[in-house]
């Protein structure tokens, strides 16, 4: 057997559905070759461990909104190596957030009758609480993405992850243009790819869930929205869906 040193991973859940560890598992065939280089020392999906350790990289799905998590976050942060924001909620709070909108009591009425015990807070990415070395976005992020980060880290070199919009996604797949073309309002322009372009490539327009792209003109695209017919209230509606607690779409989310 080899002595080599492998790469300690861990992956931890806070608020969120688990579905980006769920993706994680969709590896299949390449995370069976991918533990001959790492060591899963802390997953709760798939197997039954909680103690907190050191870690080399982390991945952490799912926002902050509890005390608890807030504290494990910051341990966990000074016990790893490389933090990873794993999918939206962990980067901006994703569908989670869209209550944040809301008062902090009036979203407990809202799901409690009595809401005495509560202990929760408006809800935020990890990054807002502590220090991220990377971000892989996503509803969840597609399993390349988690292939990439870990392959980066064993190289330790910067994961080569893509920050140009789902439109150059479309247009490679030779797509008609779901805004220009149909008429409906896509989220392509203004959202970072990494999906392939997936809806689009139904006819479908895209949601935003993969968060905004670089250098991204929320203000623009909301101007044709409009010009479509979309109601002002609907539009809010997109840019917060996904990512309205980001600052690059702050402006038309109403942050």
């Amino acid at each position: 057997m080899s002595t080599e040193k492998r790469l300690r991973v861990a992956v931890y859940k806070f608020t969120g559905c688990a579905g980006c560890q769920m993706e994680f598992l969709r590896l299949e065939d390449e995370l069976l070759e991918l533990t001959k280089k790492i060591e899963f020392v802390y997953f709760m999906m798939v197997q039954n461990r909680d103690e907190l350790e050191r870690y080399d990289i982390c991945f952490v799905e799912g926002s902050v909104s509890t005390p608890r998590e807030l504290e494990e976050i910051k341990m966990i942060r000074a016990n790893t190596r490389t933090l990873v924001a794993f999918g939206d909620c962990a980067v901006t709070g994703c569908v989670p957030s869209i209550r944040n909108w809301l008062s902090q009591s009036e979203a407990e009425k809202v799901v409690y009758k009595d809401t005495s015990p509560i202990r929760s807070f408006k809800v935020g990415g990890i990054g807002e609480y502590v220090p991220v070395d990377l971000t892989l976005p996503g509803c969840p992020p597609h399993k390349n993405m988690i292939l990439e980060a870990i392959t980066a880290s064993l190289l330790e070199i910067r994961p080569d992850l893509r920050m140009h919009s789902v439109c150059v996604e479309c247009k490679l797949r030779e797509n008609v243009c779901i805004l220009t073309s149909l008429g409906k309002a896509c989220m392509g322009p203004v959202t970072r790819a990494g999906c392939g372009a997936i809806c689009p490539t139904y006819g479908r327009e895209c949601e935003g869930c993969y968060g905004p792209m670089s250098d991204a003109n929320p203000a623009s695209l909301a101007a044709e929205f409009h010009k479509l017919g979309v109601s002002s209230q609907d539009l809010v509606r997109k840019f917060r869906k996904y990512a309205g607690t980001s600052k690059e779409f702050e402006e038309v989310s109403g942050r």
